[in-house]
């Protein structure tokens, strides 16, 4: 499964982190060539483990997990909680509950396949009721005919998917003021990261900060201490820290000294994403000795459970990573950040049923908040690898701060923009500019490459005290070459800078700023480049054999260390995975919005791990700027945070609610949010982005602490949901969740969401909602713009409604036309005390207007 889920959105084109379409073809062959040699050379991109004699197979059991056992078993009581609160893992109900679940797990497999003859990695108790087993497919498929065996599913893999985003969502002054301060914004609330596991000694999870941590009441989960995990590496910030790596280690690809048989980050990830979720405040951010600013996360004062369930190289796999889930729900947690997820759409009749979502949907149960990556193989649609409604998913969006960098050429005739996080030259100085191919040592022999990878192929008399001039080609995108390497190149060759042109064959990449330490630039796009070549080789002097025999050209660096802030509005990034959400792999388009929010997601600070290899321009760093999906979701985890902070018995629903009800869709002077490439018209560098690009929209955390109205939904109405889903008969849900349907099936869209989404409109439907207001009594009015071809109407059209309660609204729909197009509308309910409440409103029209009175 892919992270986005998806991970290293920077420079990497197999995750389509950015695709120019004006070259998209030749961007689709590159891609796809990109995808076959990693494949090759990193085992953590396959989607499916090969077949092989022996596998690891997940099997679901009949029986309730422990957060939906209701006590129909005599002798044991029921362990499930109805309000949704946490699950108390130490009670006798549930510990009892446990042991019966194990002993009844041992008793199907020996006596189904025989003592001796399979090896059990886990037996999962909290959110699913199963097993995951290592044996041969023919086992498996005489286990799976054994009537105590609900469904089995193949193991597969898993893959992973801030100095100034606080400021830019306004939280310093705005949604921390309402909780008392950065010293006080998520105090006991504790946020569990399934991920590559944490570096326990950054200052980041330090507890020793000027307020003292105290110890969460209610988290019961504890820390794995090994050689290099030792005892001391939780504290009251960093609560607790476990791994699971069964199935990795079943595999045969684990490597105890690589991927560490420990909750420890030998990745990077897991550190970058927990501190950007819950982060101490004011963490000074040092990358080669240059200071970039105070780091902090979105709840700098929550607290951090990490479960290590994703490993360096090989990725995750599935049973590890539900056993990871699993752990944490038991272990307490308020919520759950997963910037992980499938590589590609589950299998069977529903995306909702994959063994992964319905463990999530226990989750949800027993009151934790779930929030994933909704992936970065944007920009076209149907690419979001997070489907179901009890899942929050996340699209990445940009922000306003940027590192401009320059070169000036030529006695300052031109300048010419690029990007580094780098120093420029000494002063005002101008340098001769050497291009690598005339510095080589022997022009006969040596290939012709321009990488500046290996010094020794180069002269050092012609290079030193010059600016190197060398070519970023397919190498560097194709991680043959790296750029670390040419900074060692040119320091080893007494070069005063570097320039990394631009061929034409990677136009269409997206380049990130790379901390460099040394005066450097990279222009990232080929015309630029050729401007700087094309003076290059008209004040170069050549004899008859092309050899040079006097440089002519000259340049200065300008610094690109300092970051420079536009207050621009954020734009949905170019590698977001984007909507329509699709319910199966026949690609059913489904009547859920997805993604549900956009958070910044590109250039995001946060901490790293020193031996983290994710990442080769921030090697030995303890700090990273990265992009993706993966980085936008802790972001949403932080703010939960606090919004379950400041209303502790707000369901992880009404948390969405106040999240996704309260997020901008326009900028500061009322225009539409845009998005690169928008998922409506993909060959536009940029257009007007919709709901299947940012969901909701960007996300305002100080508008969530105060959402007025709610939309809340419990499990049984994510069952009735399973229930009402066209391609899903009720012996399907029932062998799934083990809750019968009933006769009335209901339709998708009657779930009680903040957003109205029907794929597929023939006539008219009615759409019930219930609101219930979280703040003081007010009076809304309401207002709306259908979607182009519906009718509709709402009732009522102002109402009053008292703290605490709630109301139902009506919206009835109609189609005035068969454009088979999908449209995008809003209904906004506006308080009169200041609330506004923003629901999208996205309809397909699939058949002719029938005819009708259409009255509510």
């Amino acid at each position: 499964m892919r992270g986005e889920g998806g991970r290293k959105a920077n420079t990497k084109m197999a995750q389509g982190y950015n695709t120019r379409q004006h070259s998209l073809t030749t961007m689709k062959a590159l891609v796809l060539v990109f995808f076959l040699i990693t494949v090759l050379r990193r085992t953590i991109c396959v989607g499916v483990a090969p077949e092989s004699g022996v596998g690891v197979y997940i099997v679901l059991l009949k029986g309730d997990p422990v957060v939906q056992y209701n006590g129909s078993i005599q002798g044991f009581a029921a362990t499930s909680d109805s309000n949704g609160r946490k699950l108390n893992a130490s009670s006798k109900a549930v510990k009892s509950y446990v042991a019966y679940l194990v002993n009844s797990h041992d008793t199907v497999l020996e006596r189904t396949l025989g003592r001796g003859n399979y090896q059990k990695l886990y037996s999962y108790h909290h959110v699913i009721n199963g097993v995951a087993v290592q044996m041969t497919k023919r086992k498996a498929d005489i286990l799976g005919a054994m009537p105590d065996v609900l469904h089995i599913e193949k193991d597969f893999r898993f893959r992973t998917e801030t100095t100034h985003t606080p400021d830019y969502l306004g939280l310093p002054t705005g949604g921390w003021t309402l909780e008392g301060g950065s010293s006080n914004a998520g105090e006991g609330i504790v946020i569990g990261l399934v991920d590559t596991g944490v570096d326990p000694k950054h200052p980041s999870f330090s507890d020793q900060t000027a307020k003292a941590y105290k110890r969460s009441a209610s988290y019961t989960g504890q820390c794995e201490f090994t050689a290099e995990f030792p005892k001391g590496s939780c504290n009251n910030k960093l609560v607790g820290a476990r791994h699971f790596a069964a199935a990795a280690v079943a595999s045969g690809e684990f490597n105890s000294t690589v991927q560490y048989e420990s909750p420890l980050d030998a990745d990077g990830h897991g550190t970058h994403t927990a501190a950007t979720a819950a982060g101490n405040y004011g963490v000074t951010v040092l990358v080669n000795g240059f200071n970039y600013g105070s780091a902090s996360g979105m709840a700098p004062r929550a607290q951090i459970a990490q479960y290590k369930a994703i490993y360096r190289d090989i990725g995750g796999f599935f049973a590890d990573v539900v056993a990871a889930i699993d752990q944490a729900v038991k272990d307490g947690v308020d919520v759950l950040s997963l910037s992980i997820g499938p590589a590609s759409i589950p299998g069977g009749s529903a995306a909702y049923l994959s063994t992964f979502d319905l463990a999530l949907l226990s989750a949800v149960k027993a009151g934790v908040f779930v929030t994933q990556a909704a992936g970065n193989a944007g920009p076209y649609p149907s690419t979001i690898l997070s489907f179901s409604p009890w899942i929050v998913s996340v699209a990445a969006g940009t922000h306003d701060r940027t590192y401009p960098n320059s070169i000036c050429l030529g006695s300052k005739s031109k300048t010419i923009s690029g990007i580094g996080l780098a120093p420029g030259t000494n002063g005002s100085s101008f340098y001769r500019l050497v291009l690598a191919r005339d510095a080589f040592r022997n022009l006969n022999t040596t290939p012709r490459t321009d990488g500046c990878q290996d010094s020794t192929l180069y002269d050092e008399t012609v290079v030193k005290g010059s600016i190197l001039i060398c070519t970023y080609d397919l190498n560097f995108l194709f991680g043959v070459y790296n750029i670390p390497a040419v900074v060692i190149t040119a320091q080893n060759l007494g070069a005063q800078g570097i320039v990394l042109t631009a061929s034409s064959e990677v136009d269409g990449a997206t380049f990130s700023p790379t901390p460099l330490g040394f005066p450097a630039i990279i222009i990232p796009n080929s015309k630029d480049s050729l401007v700087l070549l094309d003076y290059y080789n008209m004040t170069t002097e050549r004899d008859q054999h092309g050899k040079v025999t006097k440089f002519d050209a000259v340049g200065s660096i300008s610094g690109g260390e300092q970051a420079t802030f536009s207050s621009s509005p954020p734009q949905v990034a170019s590698f977001s995975s984007r909507g329509p959400d699709i319910n199966s792999a026949n690609f059913d388009v489904a009547d859920v919005l997805k993604p549900n929010i956009m958070a910044p997601g590109n250039l995001i600070w946060a901490a790293w791990t020193s031996i983290g290899v994710d990442e080769q321009d921030f090697n030995g760093q303890n700090f990273a700027m990265i992009s993706g999906t993966s980085m936008a979701t802790p972001h949403i985890a932080g703010i939960a945070a606090l919004i379950k902070q400041k209303f502790p018995h707000f369901s992880p629903a009404a948390i969405a609610s106040a999240i996704t009800t309260t997020a901008t869709v326009v900028d500061s002077n009322g225009r539409p949010l845009l998005a690169q490439n928008p998922s409506t018209n993909v060959a536009a560098d940029l257009g007007p982005a919709s709901p299947f690009d940012f969901g909701a929209g960007f996300v305002n955390p100080t508008a969530a602490l105060d959402p007025g109205l709610i939309f809340d939904a419990d499990y049984d109405d994510y069952v009735q949901f399973l229930c009402s889903v066209p391609e899903l008969s009720n012996l399907t849900v029932y062998k799934a969740i083990n809750s019968n349907c009933g006769s009335n099936k209901g339709l998708p869209s009657d779930l009680n969401t903040p957003s109205i989404v029907i794929g597929s409109l023939n006539g008219h439907q009615y759409v019930q909602r219930k609101v219930t207001n979280v703040a003081a009594t007010e009076t809304y009015q309401s207002s709306f713009t259908a979607p182009t071809g519906v009718m509709i109407a709402v009732n009522p059209r102002s109402f009053t409604i008292q703290a605490g309660e709630s109301a139902q609204i009506c919206v009835a729909l109609e189609a005035t036309d068969s454009s088979n197009v999908t449209s995008f509308g809003n209904l906004v309910l506006s308080g009169n005390a200041g609330h506004r409440v923003r629901i999208s409103i996205i309809i397909s029209t699939r058949k002719q207007k029938v005819e009708t009175d259409f009255q509510l």
